[in-house]
């Protein structure tokens, strides 16, 4: 990889349920940087791919089971979020005040990325569906019309263990590889790197949030160029299990002694 490369915010109007991300991001794309060119990275937010998607919950529409009920009285939040939350997650980790943590897609996140912010009023929206296939489509659609290979990855917002504030993570990609192993490399001693892997599209997301912002920019993309990461036909986002997890693996052998 190079050692510089330049950020460009994709502005846009409001996105709107059957939008075509790819036509807006190409739009947005020609008035900020010229134009999509070879080896260039698009990150979206996962709410506007969402969105463009269809995949908008009116909260009216939400009849909250008993178990939602329960959890948010014990988490103090709206039971019918608590529902949609219940829906969209593979299991209830635990809770704060306003939030579910859950385990989705062999990820742990808050609220199953179930979000109402940059939603419209009286909404939420889940994460898209299939992530990955998400970033293929935008990737196949920009490339045949802008002829150019560039790679794409679909970002959302997390906190971190310990840490206040939140950062991107990679969600979804196409075209890039995620993470890219280290191991056997040396370090400036001549150590030998035993485990060393670095979360690429995770770094490379949270580049592009700073000035994509979380609030009204406007921002949903951002192009990264210059890179010189190589663009190929790879999708995914590599994940490890719960008892891999530093945090999550210790958590469980404290729960479970013995």
């Amino acid at each position: 990889m190079n050692n510089s490369f330049a950020v460009f915010g994709l502005r846009t109007g409001l996105i709107k349920s059957g939008d075509s991300i790819a036509d807006c991001m190409i739009a947005a794309a020609q008035q900020a940087c010229d134009g999509f060119k070879d080896g260039d990275i698009l990150v979206l937010a996962e709410t506007a791919v969402a969105t463009a998607e269809g995949n908008v919950i009116p909260l009216s529409s939400i009849t909250p089971s008993a178990w939602a009920e329960k959890l948010a009285a014990q988490y103090q939040m709206d039971p019918r979020v608590v529902e949609v939350v219940l829906q969209e997650t593979d299991s209830v980790v635990g809770g704060i005040s306003g939030f579910l943590l859950c385990m989705k897609n062999g990820t742990l996140l808050p609220n199953a990325g179930v979000d109402a912010s940059n939603a419209p009023l009286g909404c939420v929206t889940p994460l898209p569906e299939n992530p990955d296939r998400s970033a293929l489509a935008i990737k196949k659609a920009i490339e045949t019309r802008c002829n150019a290979k560039v790679g794409v990855i679909i970002a959302d917002s997390r906190t971190h263990a310990m840490r206040r504030g939140c950062s991107a993570v990679a969600i979804g990609a196409a075209g890039v590889t995620a993470v890219i192993d280290e191991r056997g490399r040396s370090d400036l001693f001549g150590r030998t790197l035993e485990v060393t892997k670095r979360a690429v599209a995770d770094n490379i997301a949270s580049a592009a949030e700073l000035v994509m912002g979380e609030a009204d920019e406007s921002t949903p993309g951002a192009v990264i160029r210059g890179l010189g990461m190589p663009i190929g036909d790879q999708t995914g986002i590599e994940t490890i299990s719960a008892e891999e997890c530093l945090f999550m693996g210790l958590l469980r052998k404290t729960n479970n002694p013995g």
